[in-house]
């Protein structure tokens, strides 16, 4: 097909695949005598899987470098392509359940409880931040993400998880702020939580820690939405003290 056909059939604009062309990432199969770009059903594949993997939350980069080493098949981003899918109803079930509760409580005449707000709120804000933060993570991360959380015990963990992280922010934020020698013994008992706390997320994969790192590294592409729990200052100071102590976090 030329690429006005295959535009047409596919639903993507023609523009679209001049720009997957130049990246490299769809490149035609091959030119008609007269010079035009020819699609088929590799070409085809290859779109079905690009389309797969932005749905996720990939780049257009990382989508090249995932394809072009041959990470996955099209069994395996459809199996990606589905886990989102399913969290994403699962969400969206429980935030029409407290809509449902609000306009319940609406129609016998009182107004609904904190919790109900609190709960709509809380998936719609779960749902932009996870579709931001997607693109940081590989194919491979994101699944592994979505199968934690289907674990029972996973949610248990997160509330301890973010408690401890609270109490760790504040800690280090003082520290920070009092002038604390990062070499101290107690900057150095700091870092070591920061990163045993790091390492329950990454589960000690260094993949997972890079990814982790390049999320809360690239301000440039944070959302406006979004700040980072913990200042700068305390950053540098963390850092500093798992410098000074030898401390990695994966």
């Amino acid at each position: 097909m030329k690429i006005k056909e295959f535009a047409q059939r596919t639903g993507v604009t023609v523009r679209t695949l001049h720009h997957y062309d130049r990246l490299g990432l769809l490149q035609p199969g091959g030119r008609s005598d007269a010079g035009y770009r020819l699609y088929g059903e590799r070409e085809l594949l290859r779109l079905q899987q690009i389309s797969i993997l932005k749905f996720i939350g990939c780049s257009l980069q990382a989508i090249k470098t995932i394809l072009d080493g041959g990470a996955l098949d099209l069994s395996a981003t459809l199996r990606l392509q589905k886990e989102a899918l399913e969290r994403r109803r699962g969400e969206l079930d429980r935030a029409l359940k407290a809509v449902g509760k609000a306009q319940a409580t609406l129609g016998r005449g009182g107004p609904p409880e904190w919790e109900t707000w609190k709960e709509i709120i809380e998936v719609i804000e779960m749902e932009k931040q996870m579709e931001w933060a997607q693109r940081y993570f590989t194919p491979e991360q994101l699944a592994e993400l979505e199968q934690r959380r289907g674990e029972p015990e996973t949610k248990d963990e997160a509330e301890q998880g973010q408690q401890a992280w609270a109490r760790l922010i504040a800690e280090a934020e003082a520290a920070a702020q009092g002038g604390i020698d990062p070499s101290s013994r107690g900057a150095k008992e700091l870092a070591q939580r920061w990163a045993d706390l790091v390492r329950g997320f990454t589960r000690g994969d260094p993949g997972m820690a890079r990814s982790l790192n390049k999320l809360y590294s690239d301000k440039e592409g944070w959302p406006s939405t979004f700040k980072r729990p913990w200042s700068d200052a305390a950053d540098a100071f963390i850092k500093q003290a798992m410098e000074a102590g030898g401390i990695h976090c994966a």
